[in-house]
């Protein structure tokens, strides 16, 4: 405390003897009070006579003195601060009130004015103070800011564990709800092979129990005249040449009848109606059947039809009429090809529908973009927004660059075409049979926008090609399949297991070299 006061009376006034207030520095190095530095008398030069040294000095150009300024502020608000303990300079003995920014080190005013501090930038305490804090509270703030983002992404990541957890609660339910329907369908299928089985093999167990019972009978009567023969053998020459003659023929029918009987059992095997080696491939067929979505209810647009096609039965049925009709010529109407699309477009998701053809000898099926044109000959290629596949002289085509042939073993009837939209791949199928689908085709598709069902009836050719195609719709008998010769007698045949495709990304089936049908 007596250091403070010893360093206040220092930094007293010579004229004034209160505190430095705005002190001026004169060219003698004495400071003074800027009113006491206007109180001084100038002589007629201008020059003012410093009290202390009496020194003729400038008048007109003392400087103000900063440091020792800012050493009296310093000062002043450290006596403020008198309930906080001050620090003193081991140096000097006076408080640190003074913050050096060159050394980032706190010093006393003498330091700042007369030691190892002189000229440095020198701040005073309380306002490296005020800054410091500032940063500090910037600090605080900031970190606030960032904890309230971590609890917000807590939070976040609580929810999706929850939610996560939730979903796969639900799809875990999935999974077993469709694989118990799938090993219930399974449980279908081997109790109907085995129901199979255990049918034929009753029916020949059956057949060898009759048999065996006509078998017993006949060891038996063998039995019999073998003791009549044996005591025939015994008896004496009279006897035995009286009886011979009544015994013996019948003996010998007898034996005819067990050779007649002989013939007759011959040896069975055991044949179902199915080969044990494609139980696999049968199972699998059926359950594709079931696993594809529903067929899905389409009818035909009016709108779009080719003003010689005729639509019946509620837009479902369409045909090629014997004259051209006059209707209005709207964009969505095909003017050259006999073509007709359904009302349905898609543009995301599974789709399956079916098309019947029946005996048709010429058609064509597929899928077609919502923006092709309509008004000029349809471009039977991918490359012109059509994937469809088609019959035609009796040779099955699948429309593509060049085109490929279909190698089909059993002319379908009834066609199923199944879309699988975000995986981007139209597939066709055999679809004769309700309990099995047999694969065609399968195209990889370019797709953006809306997509159509397209059916393609073709010219009539002066009714040879008068026939219908189809939508099926609930209710409607199906058509019965068309008898296929049997490639092995004896043997249940099965259509071939679709292969997978070997380049994925790839229209499946290799091209063969299609026949010249630039006329179609």
């Amino acid at each position: 405390m007596e250091r403070g006061e010893s360093l206040q009376d220092q930094l007293r006034c010579p004229v004034c003897l209160d505190v430095f207030t705005e002190p001026l520095m004169l060219l003698c190095g004495h400071s003074y009070c800027r009113c006491c530095v206007r109180s001084m008398t100038m002589d007629l030069l201008g020059q003012l006579t410093c009290p202390m040294c009496r020194c003729a000095v400038d008048g007109d150009s003392p400087r103000p003195n900063v440091s020792l300024a800012r050493i009296i502020e310093a000062l002043q608000e450290v006596s403020v601060s008198g309930g906080e303990k001050v620090m003193s300079c081991p140096q000097h003995h006076n408080p640190l009130s003074l913050y050096c920014e060159d050394e980032r080190t706190v010093i006393c005013g003498l330091c700042g004015s007369i030691g190892a501090h002189r000229g440095h930038k020198i701040t005073p305490v309380s306002s490296v103070y005020s800054r410091m804090k500032e940063d500090i509270s910037c600090l605080m703030t900031d970190f606030q800011h960032q904890k309230r983002k971590l609890e917000d992404q807590i939070c976040k990541m609580a929810y999706n564990k929850s939610r996560i957890t939730n979903e796969s609660d639900v799809l875990k339910w999935v999974v077993r709800k469709e694989f118990g329907e799938l090993r219930r369908w399974l449980e279908e299928e081997e109790a109907g092979f085995i129901q199979e089985v255990e049918t034929s093999a009753a029916v020949l167990i059956s057949s060898l129990q009759n048999q065996t019972d006509q078998l017993n009978q006949n060891q038996n009567q063998l039995q019999d005249a073998q003791k009549i023969l044996q005591d025939l053998s015994n008896e004496g020459h009279l006897d035995f040449i009286t009886k011979y003659g009544s015994i013996a023929p019948r003996f010998r029918e007898l034996q005819q009848l067990q050779q007649k009987e002989e013939r007759r059992f011959s040896s069975v095997n055991f044949i179902t109606g199915f080969n044990h080696n494609d139980i696999k491939l049968t199972v699998w067929k059926r359950l594709h059947r079931k696993i594809l979505p529903a067929p899905e209810q389409l009818k035909l647009d009016p709108q779009t039809a080719h003003p010689m096609l005729e639509l019946h039965l509620g837009d479902t049925v369409v045909s090629c009429g014997a004259l051209l009709r006059r209707l209005p010529d709207n964009p969505e109407r095909f003017s050259i090809s006999y073509c007709v699309l359904a009302t349905r477009g898609f543009s995301s998701g599974k789709h399956y529908w079916e098309v019947e053809v029946g005996t048709k000898p010429k058609w064509r099926l597929g899928l077609i973009k919502g923006t092709t044109n309509r008004k000029v000959k349809l471009g039977k290629s991918p490359e012109s927004g059509v994937w469809m596949i088609g019959l035609k002289d009796g040779v099955y085509e699948a429309f593509l660059s060049p085109r490929v042939v279909l190698p089909l073993v059993c002319p379908p009837r009834r066609l199923g075409l199944f879309l699988d939209y975000e995986n981007r791949r139209l597939t066709f199928f055999n679809s004769d049979s309700p309990d099995e689908l047999g694969f065609i085709y399968s195209f990889s598709l370019e797709l953006q926008g809306k997509v159509f069902p397209l059916l393609d009836v073709c010219w009539h050719y002066r009714g040879d090609n008068k026939h219908p195609l189809v939508l099926p719709q609930p209710g409607r008998d199906h058509l019965p399949p068309h008898p296929a010769p049997d490639p092995q007698p004896g043997r249940d045949h099965l259509p071939p297991h679709p292969a997978p495709d070997p380049q994925p990304g790839r229209d499946h089936l290799p091209p063969h070299p299609a026949p010249d049908t630039s006329h179609m």
